[in-house]
């Protein structure tokens, strides 16, 4: 976005459903979008951020007021498209200042339709979010932000919620996918894609691993015919309420004791098939400075997050489920939600934030060593 475009943009106006308005400019493509609005803290990371399926059907607000400074490339993209329904930023960059740079964010989001806002205070913006909890917005540019606020916060409320949302199957692969493993092949692996991020299965074939991308529809029977070792259950967008498949697929690797590893929308997946409820976060944790702490080791690690559910289990307790014992692995220091669950009877466990952590921080790399020690375990 270079000056001459920054004075030039046209009017914009971010609307949300408790009525609060922002004013700003148009920022990524003219026109409207609605979804649900969150906030995410990274400082970095935002082309990652923005091509992740799990922020499908959300407006990401960046609380880093300086965003684009380093452009974008075909590299760093965790998925075949911006995923984000809308985007809202303080001060876009008026260059790309990065030996990397292709070309600048803004471009991105123009080529894609996504509607964005700039020039709006979000720190405000993440303030009442804090305190009102995540919910339904709008962003309107053009000659649409000329209209009263009014008539822009009826479309905002005919506009879908998050809670009984079923996403997956929206964002999930067509067609099932091979990711060979890099040097000898170790193990083979079902990653059932509910949303997967391309760093998810670079990082197990690096171990050795045949990954085999799934499709969010795929049958139990076609799961285990692979000939696998593991199933990886990967992360995701909406309510976890709505996963009926899925939760069936992840009992069916438990049935037959198939050594399982879930992130984040995986983890609520593992949750439900277990036996436990699963639950709407006020506002969420987005962003890669999250404490967690992983109650096996007593390490704190600083994590990668992008969820608006939980799981609702205890944490001062094993819990006895259909498939045995249960206990709360990890533990997130800000608030004590739950951040991964142990199977102590069957091969599987799960986190709810992300090890693959493209951009960072790296801290939780050694999950996916974890996965490989219980299907070598589970081998012999």
């Amino acid at each position: 976005m270079t000056n001459s475009d920054l004075l030039n943009a046209e009017a914009a106006l971010l609307v949300l459903e408790d009525g609060r308005s922002f004013c700003g400019r148009a920022y990524g493509a003219v026109g409207e979008t609605f979804g649900e609005a969150v906030f995410t803290t990274g400082m970095s990371g935002y082309q990652e951020t923005i091509t992740d399926p799990s922020y499908h059907r959300q407006v990401v607000v960046q609380t880093s007021p300086h965003i684009g400074n380093y452009g974008v490339n075909d590299d760093d993209a965790e998925s075949r498209q911006i995923w984000v329904s809308g985007y809202v930023v303080r001060d876009p960059s008026r260059i790309s200042s990065n030996w990397r740079a292709q070309r600048d964010l803004q471009d991105d989001l123009i080529e894609q339709g996504v509607v964005g806002i700039s020039d709006v205070d979000t720190r405000a913006l993440t303030r009442h979010l804090r305190e009102r909890g995540a919910m339904r917005v709008g962003i309107f540019s053009g000659a649409l932000a000329t209209k009263p606020v009014s008539e822009l916060l009826e479309r905002v409320l005919g506009s879908p919620q998050m809670e009984g949302s079923s996403l997956a199957d929206e964002v999930s692969t067509d067609a099932e996918l091979l990711i060979p493993a890099v040097g000898e092949r170790r193990f083979t692996v079902a990653a059932i894609d509910l949303g997967i991020k391309g760093a998810t299965p670079r990082l197990m074939a690096d171990r050795g691993i045949d990954v085999h991308i799934l499709p969010s529809t795929t049958t139990a029977e076609r799961m285990l015919e692979l000939g696998i070792d593991g199933v990886f259950f990967s992360n995701g967008p909406g309510d976890p309420a709505t996963a009926h498949h899925a939760v069936e697929l992840m009992k069916a690797a438990l049935d037959v004791r198939r050594p399982l590893f879930g992130i984040c929308f995986g983890n609520q997946i593992l949750g439900r098939a277990l036996g436990f409820g699963t639950y709407k976060l006020r506002y969420g944790h987005r962003g890669i400075n999250v404490p967690v702490m992983d109650r096996t080791t007593g390490k704190v690690e600083i994590t990668a997050q992008n969820h608006g559910f939980a799981v609702d289990a205890p944490i001062d307790r094993v819990s006895e489920t259909p498939y045995g014992r249960v206990e709360v692995s990890h533990v997130c220091l800000n608030d004590d939600v739950v951040e991964g669950l142990r199977c102590l009877d069957v091969p599987a466990f799960s986190v709810q934030y992300h090890p693959e952590a493209a951009a960072g921080p790296h801290d939780s790399a050694y999950l996916f060593d974890r996965f490989c020690d219980l299907m070598e375990a589970s081998r012999a």
